[in-house]
């Protein structure tokens, strides 16, 4: 069980070519591996967005997938928010605007 003290969000913005390459579906693999909660979603600017809960330790471990995302995939830059968790998640997903 995780404690609220180490209970933390990750948002993040993820840009390159990072659309239509799988992005998605390998960062939600990734995440059910580790067992973060939260989402993922492309964005009409071409970024994907991802938020993320769980210790600071395992949001490293995505935020290092992030970075090389899927393997077709170019990231250019990724712009990374810690913050306090907010909202609880059950469970990981791709989400839709």
């Amino acid at each position: 069980m995780i404690s609220q003290q180490e209970h933390q969000q990750m948002h993040a913005i993820v840009r390159g070519r990072v659309q239509g390459v799988s992005f998605r579906y390998f960062t939600l693999q990734t995440a059910l591996r580790l067992g973060v909660t939260g989402w993922v979603r492309n964005n009409p600017d071409g970024t994907v967005e991802v938020i993320a809960q769980g210790d600071q330790k395992t949001l490293q471990q995505l935020a290092n997938f992030l970075h090389k995302g899927s393997p077709s995939a170019e990231v250019e830059d990724i712009y990374i928010d810690w913050q306090d968790a907010g909202d609880s998640y059950d469970r990981f997903r791709i989400a839709y605007h």
